[in-house]
């Protein structure tokens, strides 16, 4: 699963990996150490033809929830997204980004696991995520899609986010792409030139925030 992640790189960084419109091209966003579940995380969507910068509650919530709905979800599995009645109606027509810059693993015994912090040595990426439109909540959510993970950090979990290539940007946005052809671009993924190194436990309480979130600690590490 992925239950953390960053965005603290400056916008201008990131917004290079788009084509976005306006105002979206001068966001001022603060750097993010820590990213949770629940919490208004960015996305980027396809909308009257553009891509749009739009915020989005992370832990989907389908568009057919009703008051009571208990079980946001904040992943959701590459191999069954596009079928399972949880996913499939986003899956067809709200796929989108989610800019990141690394995110973070847990591995170890219960009650004693070590989190690591996994990247590409400072490069923004993007998630491949699904959105949903709720009327009944006024809510909109959204899921980071998983997949199994790149050998190299094979060790520290059994899932990773799919990080699409950039060059398939446009083809997942795009609402027109048949969902075959959108879940097989899901198998793009760039897990291969990730980079991993041990973080401080502190970082498992969502009120630790800064830079020494992300600080290498001497336990072993991917960095070269």
């Amino acid at each position: 699963m992925c239950g953390r992640y960053t965005l603290h790189k400056p916008w201008s960084d990131v917004h290079a990996l788009y084509n976005l419109i306006g105002a979206d091209q001068r966001l001022n966003m603060p750097a993010r150490y820590n990213i949770a579940p629940s919490q208004d995380v960015l996305t980027v969507r396809l909308e009257d033809g553009a891509q749009r910068a739009r915020e989005a509650k992370w832990g989907l919530v389908p568009h057919w929830a009703k008051e009571g709905f208990k079980k946001p979800q904040i992943n959701a599995r590459s191999e069954t997204v596009h079928e399972k009645p949880m996913f499939r109606d986003a899956f067809k027509r709200g796929r989108c980004l989610i800019p990141a810059d690394g995110f973070y693993e847990w591995t170890g015994p219960k009650g004693n696991k070590q989190p690591y912090y996994i990247h590409m040595g400072g490069q923004p990426f993007s998630f491949a995520g699904i959105w949903a439109h709720n009327d009944n909540l006024e809510i909109e959510s959204c899921a980071i899609i998983t997949t199994s993970p790149a050998k190299q950090i094979a060790h520290i979990h059994n899932r990773m986010p799919v990080i699409l290539k950039p060059e398939w940007y446009d083809l997942w946005l795009d609402p027109e792409t048949p969902k075959d052809q959108a879940h097989t671009l899901l198998e793009e993924n760039m897990g291969d030139v990730l980079k991993f190194h041990a973080v401080d436990k502190a970082v498992g309480k969502v009120s630790t925030q800064g830079p020494e979130c992300i600080e290498p600690i001497g336990v072993d590490a991917d960095d070269t």
